[in-house]
Parts: structure tokens; C-alpha cells; sequence
């Protein structure tokens, strides 16, 4: 299923005059689909109204759901437990370090992402689970699907810089991929992301966690 591109992580507005479609299909160095990248635009048109504040996080099969969320600056993301044992979710991340003790259900507060920047998360009883919220002050951003693709409706006509993000690209850093003049034609454009060789990122029940060890450490010196 395509997704669509997020402006001001939900933003409701007006049609444009002078705008277009714009999708970017995101593939690895082998020419092959890179899901779970986020592509965001900035410049452009100046943006004017309200916007969507909260988003989901979601927690099944002992998974993060979805695996990467991105989310304008400022937005408030809950983070319901669907499985039947209970979780602790924290990140020690510079964007947002956080902790939410062991629980079933929903939280009742959302945590507040009020810093750009990547958030790792992590599971202090299931070292596998692995989640990223990239947070961002661009007003135009998505993740692209499994057919790696993104599409943005309505986007306005105008002069971008276009920037990627993957949980595998090297060293786990924004890549500036060149600028974007959209036109008020339909435009579709490919971008290659290299990413590190491996089937997954997502850590597979490994005995420890460099998560689970920062965790267990900073809860022992607070105990003290």
C-alpha cells in the first residue's frame, strides 16, 4: 500500500494553486525497494495552518508498530501496549529521553517529541524491539512503503532540498540527496540510499542489548 506524504504530520489545508504530485521511489544500493525510509522536503512555499499533534506508536507481537514513525516537532505520540504481557518502553536518545515503566494498555498521557532528531527506542524486558521516531521540522515528510515509494498530493511548485534517513544508512545519519524543483506537472523521481548489508536492522532476541545495558546501568546508579 502506497503511503502518503505527511505535511506538518497531518496539516489540514487548502488545495494549492500551482501544485502537483510528486512521489520518490527510494531503492538500496542493488536496485532493490528500501521500506521504513523517511523522506522529508524542506523549503518550498511558506506552509500556513493547523496541523495534526498527535500520532501512535503501537506495540503487537512484540514489535514496534510501524517500525519507523516519522512526526512534525511537537507532536505528542501514545504508545498502546496490544500485547497480552506488558512492556517498558524508554530511549536515552539526545532528542528524547524517556521512560514509561512496565505496563498493559495505553498510557495515559502521550509523550511530547519537541526536539528534531532521531529517537531510538528500546524494550527493558525484550531487548529485541527495536523502534525509530524521527522527528522533524521539514513541513513535507513520509516513510516509504514496502515498494519502497512515497507520494506527496498537492505539493506546491516551488524549489526543495530533499533529505533521507534509514535505520541501516551509514552511521545512522541524515543524507542531503540534492534539491527538488517541482513544477505543477506530475513528477516522479528515484533516489538511492546506501545502507548497510543486512536482511534486517531490527535485532533478532539477542541475549543483550546495548539498550537493555545502558538501561539496566542508569537504573542501578539511580538506585544507589
Amino acid at each position: 500500500m502506497l503511503r502518503l506524504g505527511a505535511l506538518l504530520s497531518g496539516l489540514v489545508f487548502s488545495t494549492w494553486v500551482g501544485a502537483a504530485s510528486f512521489e520518490a521511489r527510494i531503492v538500496q544500493a542493488n536496485g532493490a525497494p528500501l521500506a521504513d525510509a523517511v523522506l522529508s522536503l524542506s523549503g518550498g512555499p511558506a506552509v500556513v495552518g493547523s496541523r495534526k499533534a498527535t500520532a501512535i506508536m503501537d506495540q503487537r507481537a512484540q514489535k514496534y508498530l510501524p517500525h519507523v514513525l516519522a512526526v512534525a516537532t511537537g507532536t505528542s505520540v501514545s504508545f498502546p501496549n496490544n500485547d497480552n504481557i506488558r512492556h517498558q518502553v524508554y530511549s536515552f536518545s539526545p532528542a528524547k529521553r524517556f521512560e514509561l515503566r512496565l505496563y498493559e494498555g495505553t498510557p495515559s498521557q502521550p509523550e511530547l517529541f519537541d526536539k528534531p532528531g532521531v529517537v531510538v527506542l528500546g524494550c527493558n524486558i525484550h531487548d529485541w524491539m527495536l523502534g525509530y521516531i524521527y522527528v522533524t521540522e521539514d513541513p513535507w515528510f513520509a516513510v516509504s512503503d514496502e515498494q519502497g515509494r512515497v507520494r506527496f498530493d498537492q505539493l506546491p511548485a516551488g524549489h526543495y532540498q530533499v533529505s533521507l534517513w534509514h535505520p541501516r544508512s551509514a552511521d545512522a545519519q541524515v543524507q542531503q540527496t540534492g534539491k527538488l524543483d517541482m513544477t505543477t506537472t506530475d513528477m516522479t523521481q528515484r533516489y538511492t540510499l546506501t545502507v548497510e548489508a543486512t536482511a534486517d536492522d531490527a535485532v533478532q532476541e539477542p541475549a543483550t542489548s546495548p539498550f537493555s545495558e545502558a538501561f539496566k546501568k542508569a537504573a542501578g546508579e539511580a538506585a544507589q
